[in-house]
């Protein structure tokens, strides 16, 4: 087992789901999976294995913030020898004609964070999805008949921003939503050679004021979670 997560070797499936929030890791593993069993409960953050269709699918928590999924991805992909992680979380829209509950695939995250550091780049990274699972992602989505946006996202290290007009400035380069993990994602998987995709579902909308409600958010998100278990 590692630091932060207690699952014994061959506990955890080559493919994770990572919801930030414990609880929804806890609604998908009983509503989708097929004897599922919980795996961690470490600092309270929940994962379980199971199968979909007969596929071993895990989920895990992550918490919030690229510091967080950061940890857990690592974890994952080097001590767990997980292949493919999917993030499957929130996102606020930048859009005024978005709507609470629509699904972005985030093709590749900015960021405002200095998570690139510590690989001692010689100049900038762009964070970027895998095209296997891109690919997937977008046939699964048609297959059930659910519309998904597709494009640039930002990963921001803050929540509550000083100046209530930051985001503007986004989207004048087009992007399209705003998270808090996906960067660290797509970098960690990169460096250590995994497959990664952030699924993000709109639960907050900066151009028209409109919020989900807390347990919307952790329950009734369900059409990236179906997406992203045909990944498996």
């Amino acid at each position: 087992m590692s630091l932060h997560i207690a699952a014994k070797p061959g506990e955890i499936a080559e493919t994770v789901l990572l919801p930030g929030d414990p609880l929804r890791a806890k609604y998908i593993a009983e509503t989708y999976l097929t004897d599922a069993k919980q795996v961690t409960d470490t600092r309270n953050m929940l994962g379980f294995t199971g199968t979909y269709n007969n596929v071993p699918v895990s989920v895990q928590g992550t918490g919030m913030g690229m510091p967080s999924i950061g940890i857990y991805t690592h974890e994952l992909i080097c001590e767990y020898g997980v292949k493919n992680l999917i993030r499957i979380g929130t996102a606020a829209s930048f859009r005024e004609d978005a709507s609470i509950g629509d699904v972005v695939m985030a093709l590749s995250a900015s960021t405002d964070s200095s998570w690139a550091h510590t690989y001692e780049l010689p100049g900038h990274y762009a964070p970027t999805a895998s095209w296997t699972l891109i690919k997937k992602a977008d046939a699964a989505a048609e297959k059930l008949g659910i519309p998904l946006q597709a494009g640039n996202i930002l990963t921001g290290d803050v929540f509550y921003e000083a100046n209530p007009d930051w985001w503007k400035k986004w989207v004048r380069l087009g992007v399209l939503a705003v998270d808090m993990e996906a960067a660290a994602l797509y970098m960690n998987a990169a460096f250590y050679g995994a497959n990664a995709l952030a699924l993000v579902t709109i639960s907050d909308n900066f151009a028209t004021g409109a919020k989900a409600s807390v347990e919307a958010r952790t329950t009734s998100f369900t059409n990236m979670m179906e997406i992203a278990l045909n990944l498996a």
